[in-house]
């Protein structure tokens, strides 16, 4: 007689690897699980998700864990009345709320899409995380604003402060020889627009790549001037005039 299916833990539960999350065949191993004995474990540590039937364990290693005062680039996935989700690049949710959004007061059945909308990117800042790790997120900073136009990179969160460089250097030195606006999350995703978007992703993922090799300043600087003859933006556009 086949054994009873049974889900030992909840949503967004913390496992290790070999933990058993689940017990009989109801239940379908997703990426980070794998069955055994009629168990199904988890391969790595991380956060367990359920998707009907499926499981799935989204690892830790590397990726962003909100923290409050964070400046982030979010997407916006879904939204109700009152609230957007915002998509983090994190395993957790996010949400903003209308009054931590909209300065104004907002009329009860308002169309909250004409501020934002679903695929709209935005820079916002992290207002709160729970002990369960559900993220409150907040407008209400000078540097908050919705991203129009550009393209979004994404790097592993921990190398960003590689990416901006020390007081913001390695950043304006992308700036100075692409001519484009960067905008930096500290959720690893990074947003570009401008002139030369293409150069300024290939600079990102190359400090991306060799973060860990000493003299990377000189290395980028080496690159760009390779790429643009030595030309910052500026004396680009005046050439090109």
């Amino acid at each position: 007689m086949e054994a009873k299916s049974e889900l030992l833990v909840r949503e967004r539960a913390l496992v290790t690897p070999g933990d058993v999350i689940a017990r009989g065949m109801e239940y379908l191993p997703g990426p980070g699980t794998y069955r055994e004995n009629g168990e199904l474990k988890s391969k790595v540590l991380g956060l367990v998700r359920l998707k009907e039937r499926l499981v799935t364990v989204v690892s830790l290693s590397g990726v962003y864990v909100p923290k409050p005062g964070d400046g982030i680039i979010g997407k916006i996935s879904d939204m109700s009345a009152t609230f957007w989700i915002v998509d983090l690049n994190s395993p957790y949710d996010a949400l903003l709320n209308i009054s931590e959004a909209v300065p104004e007061f907002v009329e009860h059945g308002t169309d909250i899409s004409v501020y934002y909308d679903i695929g709209d990117v935005i820079y916002v800042k992290v207002l709160s995380v729970s002990r369960t790790k559900n993220v409150s997120l907040t407008m209400n900073d000078y540097r908050a604003k919705k991203l129009l136009g550009g393209r979004l990179l994404t790097v592993t969160a921990t190398k960003v402060p590689r990416v901006i460089g020390r007081e913001g250097s390695m950043i304006e030195l992308i700036k100075k020889y692409t001519g484009c606006l960067i905008t930096v999350g500290q959720n690893g995703v990074i947003w570009v627009k401008g002139p030369n978007e293409d150069l300024a992703a290939r600079t990102v993922h190359l400090i991306e790549r060799e973060a860990h090799i000493e003299g990377l300043t000189e290395r980028v600087t080496e690159f760009l001037e390779n790429e643009t003859k030595g030309k910052p933006a500026a004396q680009q556009l005046q050439e090109g005039d």
